[in-house]
Parts: structure tokens; sequence; C-alpha cells
């Protein structure tokens, strides 16, 4: 007869059990860590402080700022303590809120840069009313709703999780709480579990990915039939180019980890990809847009002339 002891804490295994491996993951994710925390929480401080910056375009590049601030703080942190000392233990309510932050905050981002992607549609394809539409009020709504999206999604989760069974093993084998590989433990039934996963989970991150592509091809067929000029036709393409590169940065893995059916997915196939929109690409998101925005780039440059000459003008 199997033990049925309930499980109270679960061991995270990590990516490596190689030592070697373990000190050069944990110098470069350090790294990356700071980048995220530096970069973003600059973007923060830009877009609250520069009056040129109070557009609806830089309000939601600083949700974004924001989410990956606290993005990569719900895993990194928990993944660099292993790369130092070993398989981490995290108690069964710790998991719960791991999971549960992942997953608001993951879901949260990806609802946002469709409302970016709005934003650019309405600035590109109806410029004349663009004040009008993108109102204060209106990017307040589209802000509140995305975050709003992603706290009941990642509700759903957490609560569901929290009513299964585990009796046997409790190594997770992944750098983090995530829902599939803790589906993998359960003892009880996880039908409504995945049910939420491939359906639920799937449509939030199809639902506005399809948004995204959509306004994108109004914009190209705008472009196309109303722009004459090759100079006029790139402007608004290059405008538009950093938030491409952030929704190819993070749906592409997305995508790859969360629509496919979820049963029978190895984790060592999870886990790189997982790395990739959890540390890797909040830490890129400011040079994207810095490098290619000329407005950031300007204010960048006052604000920190600001900081090194305080009594100049």
């Amino acid at each position: 007869m199997l033990n049925q002891t309930e499980v109270s804490e679960f061991i995270l295994l990590g990516l490596t059990n190689i030592q070697g491996l373990q000190h050069f993951f944990f110098i470069s994710f350090l790294l990356l860590y700071l980048t995220s925390l530096l970069g973003n929480g600059t973007i923060v401080t830009m877009v609250i402080s520069e009056p040129r910056l109070h557009t609806p375009m830089y309000f939601f590049l600083g949700n974004l700022s924001c989410l990956d601030i606290f993005y990569s703080t719900v895993t990194v942190p928990k993944m660099l303590s292993g790369f130092l000392f070993g398989h981490q233990h995290i108690s069964f309510g710790g998991c719960l809120a791991q999971l549960y932050f992942f997953h608001f905050l993951g879901s949260t981002e990806v609802v946002l840069l469709a409302a970016m992607a709005y934003d650019r549609y309405v600035a590109i394809c109806n410029p004349l009313r663009y004040t009008l539409v993108m109102s204060p009020r209106t990017c307040l709504i589209l802000a509140v709703a995305s975050w709003s999206i992603g706290f009941l999604h990642a509700l759903m989760h957490s609560v569901l999780a929290s009513q299964l069974s585990f009796c046997g093993h409790n190594h997770i084998h992944h750098f983090f709480c995530d829902i599939k590989p803790l589906l993998n433990l359960a003892c009880s039934s996880t039908s409504l579990n995945l049910a939420l996963l491939n359906i639920v989970t799937s449509s939030i991150v199809l639902g506005p990915f399809t948004l995204i592509v959509l306004s994108y091809l109004y914009i190209i067929s705008f472009v196309i039939k109303k722009v004459r000029s090759q100079e006029g036709r790139w402007k608004p393409f290059s405008t538009c180019a950093s938030h491409l590169i952030l929704v190819a940065l993070l749906y592409i893995p997305v995508l790859f980890n969360y629509t496919p059916p979820s049963s029978g997915v190895s984790p060592r196939r999870d886990m790189p990809v997982s790395l990739m929109y959890s540390a890797v690409t909040p830490a890129l998101n400011p040079f994207i847009y810095t490098l290619r925005n000329q407005e950031v780039r300007s204010a960048l440059k006052k604000m920190l002339g600001r900081k090194l000459f305080p009594g100049g003008k």
C-alpha cells in the first residue's frame, strides 16, 4: 500500500547539479537580474518624472517595466539561492504563492502587450482622434483590465491547485513552482487543472496574440494604402519595432510552453523556455526601448544630467 502521508513541502531541483555550471549560472543570472532591476527601475523613474513621457505609450511601458521587475523577482532570487546552496525547500503555501504571482504577472503582461498594440494602431491609423480615443481614462481602464485579468486567471490556478492532494514524491523538476510540474506530483485528479491550463490559459495567451496580429495587419494595410513615400512608410514601422521585438521575445516561448496539450511534456524542455521569459526577457526590455527610442534616450540623458550635475540647468 502506498504511503499516503500528505506532502507539506517541495524540493526544487533547479537547472543543474553540476558544480561548475552552477557557479557559471549563478553569475550569469545574477547579472541578468540586476540588469532587469536597474533597467526597468530607470524606465519607471523616467516615465514618472519626465513630462515628455506622460503619453499613453509610455504609460503602458511604465506598467510593463513594473511587471518585469516583479516577474523576475518571483523566480530568479530562489533560483540563485539554489545555485549557491543546492536543492531548495519550499513550503506548500510558498509554492502556491510563487505559482500565483508568476501567472498573475505573466498573464497581465500578455494582455498589456495587446493594449500597447491597440495604442500603436490608433496612433498610426487614426492620428487625428488619438488624444480623444487614448484618453487618460481609456489608458487607465486598459491597464486596470490587464491587471484584473491576470489577477483572476492566477487566482483560478491557485485555488484549484490548493485543492489537490500530494502524497508521494515532492521533488519538482524545475527552478520554480510552475503549474505543470506541480500537477505531475498530485495524487488526486488533475482533470480540472488541466482543463483550466489547456483552455483558459491558452485563451489568455492566444486572445491577446490575435489582437496584436490584427492590429499590425491593419497598420500594414493602412501604411501601404495611405502612405506613398518610402520614408513615410518606414517611420510608422520604426515606432512599432520595439513593441514587436517585445512581443516576439515573450510570446514565442510562452506559446511554446503553454498552448500545446499539457500532459506528457518533459520538464527538461520547459525549463530553458521558462528561463527566457522569466529571466532573460525582463533584462532585455529596457535596452530594446532605450536603444531604439530617441525620446527615451533623451529623457535618460536629461535624468542622468540632473543626477550627475544637480546644480546645472
